[in-house]
């Protein structure tokens, strides 16, 4: 029986936030990242993290702010279409689904990967379809269970990046971080590692997407969101410093990264890359598992506001958005049968977050004027906190069209299609598709936001 009050239950607290948020992000610190290092060398790629530290930072406490005063599952779909109107509302969602749809397969295609590395009689394209299969299941269990789940497999993700830094520290050597490769084609080099340094904290803004189940999003989502980008930057710091610090800016960079600068130092077979590699397993896990949370509630956000189909926003009796999970993840999973398109459909997902953020940041200046009296409980230091996300950002963007999606096709049935062919057809179908039938079905933007002030939380009242 479907529950068509298109109600979200309120069930999570600032520790499911953190767990959630720092968990779509945690399998960044685990591979990826690393290829940076063919960029601009391992100071090169270490300018470039700082960059996108920074303007992580930055944006992150700008999105507080946003998520606070609108705390919405449409996230930044929301926060545009109060800012700019319907169609730019539609537009920032299309490009979050970009980032939350193709993210996923390409996880699990590095998941299936690390399967296979570790039990190399499965095979990887199987275990890769059976994970995501298996981990949209589990999402059916309802918003509670989800985030438990998350929180375990974060918990653990951080246990082995601990156990890393600790195992890999005492043998950093300076000259492995500083040589005559350490700074590769000077500042385009640096540039050129952007779109692999914000593989680190890329999706963290996901859980902006779980606002609605804040039971007090007002207090919880600035907790939520603050300690989770504190954790990311004091791990990509580490993380960074101790591989290149064990060599793994030399060479051919691996899909492993962490367990290959261990074995350099303590042999393939020693416990400890091994078990880095099976908890490493956790931190794939729960990115996965993460971001199907996103997609599915910006699904049925954009399909409750009018904008797609009226059934992706029918809730189970769980309360969970189950056509939301499973349309999407049926792309998914066919995307992610083809382990030729994980290189691009990274790309994909990353050119979608940074499009999003730079709208997210823009609806923030407009709110700001157009809307000064609104409520916020929480209010970043305007106008230099997003001033300076704004700006990153927009160099951000740059980056990635020019130095990844300029330069990267997708296979598809034989045919090299360029990405940004890809890109202009989704968001030209998006927009035939708006103007056609999602602008005569989208609910008053009043209805939309007052509903949300509505919700009470009689739904539930578990605690972890």
């Amino acid at each position: 029986m479907e529950n068509k009050t298109h109600h979200l239950q309120k069930a999570l607290k600032p520790i499911h936030l953190w767990g959630i948020a720092v968990g779509m992000v945690i399998s960044g610190q685990y591979f990826g990242w690393n290829y940076g290092f063919e960029q601009g060398g391992t100071i090169g790629l270490a300018i470039a993290s700082i960059i996108v530290t920074i303007f992580y930072t930055t944006f992150i406490f700008s999105y507080s702010e946003l998520s606070t005063s609108i705390p919405h599952a449409g996230g930044p779909s929301a926060y545009a279409r109060k800012a700019m109107g319907p169609y730019m509302g539609f537009m920032t969602g299309l490009a979050c689904l970009l980032e939350f749809v193709f993210a996923p397969p390409a996880i699990a295609v590095a998941t299936g990967a690390y399967i296979n590395f570790l039990i190399p009689s499965i095979n990887a394209v199987y275990a890769t379809v059976a994970v995501f299969i298996f981990f949209i299941l589990i999402n059916l269990i309802g918003v509670k269970g989800a985030a438990v789940i998350e929180l375990i497999a974060t918990i653990l993700a951080l246990i082995g990046l601990s156990i890393y830094y600790v195992a890999g520290l005492p043998h950093i050597k300076s000259e492995a971080i500083f040589n005559d490769m350490s700074f590769l084609n000077g500042w385009t080099g640096v540039f050129a590692s952007i779109p692999f340094a914000i593989w680190f904290f890329l999706a963290i803004e996901g859980g902006a997407m779980a606002a609605e189940e804040v039971r007090n999003p007002k207090k919880d989502i600035p907790k939520g969101f603050i300690s989770g980008i504190l954790t990311l930057a004091v791990a990509t710091v580490l993380t960074l410093l101790v591989t290149a610090g064990l060599g793994g800016g030399e060479g051919k960079p691996a899909d492993y990264p962490l367990p290959q600068a261990l074995a350099s130092v303590y042999g393939d077979n020693h416990i400890l890359p091994i078990t880095v590699a099976i908890i490493g397993l956790f931190g794939l896990i729960a990115s996965l598992h993460g971001i199907i949370i996103g997609y599915s509630r910006q699904t049925f956000a954009l399909a409750r506001a009018g904008y797609l189909p009226k059934f992706l926003s029918n809730l189970s009796r769980r309360g969970v958005p189950h056509w939301g999970l499973i349309v999407p993840g049926i792309i998914g999973v066919i995307s992610a049968g083809s382990a030729s398109f994980a290189n691009a459909l990274i790309i994909l997902s990353v050119f979608g977050a940074i499009t999003m953020y730079c709208l997210s940041l823009l609806s923030l200046f407009v709110l700001r004027k157009k809307e000064p009296h609104m409520e916020r409980p929480f209010k970043v230091s305007y106008p230099v906190i997003p001033g300076i996300a704004l700006l990153l950002g927009v160099i951000s963007f740059f980056c990635v069209l020019k130095y990844s999606v300029l330069t990267t096709s997708l296979p598809l049935f034989g045919i090299e299609i360029p990405l940004i062919v890809v890109i202009l057809f989704v968001f030209g179908v998006g927009s035939i598709y708006y103007f056609l039938v999602g602008v005569k079905n989208l609910r008053p933007i009043t209805e939309e936001f007052v509903s949300i002030e509505d919700i009470t939380s009689s739904h539930s009242d578990i605690s972890l």
